[in-house]
């Protein structure tokens, strides 16, 4: 009779998502996943090939935890800015993941979308690439900006998001 399976593919990824934002990257390791889940690091080879796989697993799991909060929150830039900015203040280790090369593009294919979407209502299709990549890297450098502490300057950083995006879509639609 085979031995009964002790963990799941979702319970690792879980677990790598809650390690990832309480320790980081540098403490996503397979030992932590495995006492996180109650079993030896071995056992979750069954799973999951090497780190490198198990942070891809949980890039994409949380690119795709993105997609739910950016498709509820519908096709209205601001609105998916908003969505966008609290995703990454709730799960700032799993933003910052998204950047690297751990991500798979099939899974932040999903995630842009939305933004597709909207940037396609607002300019047409054949700007909405364009658009879409303005918008996401303005937003991704102000959240950056922000998560790292560097808005050192005074004034309001929720003030400044607004403001910055709405001359994003300002510009969007002036032409």
């Amino acid at each position: 009779m085979p031995t009964p399976e002790r963990t799941s593919l979702t319970a690792i990824v879980d677990a790598g998502r809650e390690i990832l934002e309480s320790a980081g990257p540098a403490g996503l390791t397979m030992q932590a996943v495995a006492e996180r889940v109650g079993v030896r690091a071995p056992s979750l080879y069954k799973r999951i090939r090497d780190r490198d796989a198990l942070l891809s697993a949980v890039a994409a799991a949380s690119a795709d935890a993105l997609t739910v909060r950016l498709d509820a929150a519908g096709d209205d830039l601001p609105l998916l800015a908003a969505a966008y900015r609290a995703f990454a203040h709730q799960h700032s280790e799993a933003f910052r993941l998204l950047f690297t090369a751990s991500a798979p593009e099939d899974a932040l294919h999903r995630a842009s979308a939305p933004v597709l979407r909207s940037c396609t209502e607002l300019v047409g299709a054949e700007r909405a690439l364009d658009a879409a990549r303005l918008f996401t890297a303005w937003a991704t450098g102000f959240l950056q900006m922000e998560l790292a502490g560097a808005f050192r300057l005074g004034g309001d950083v929720d003030e400044a998001f607004e403001y910055g995006m709405g001359r994003i879509l300002a510009g969007l639609t002036s032409s």
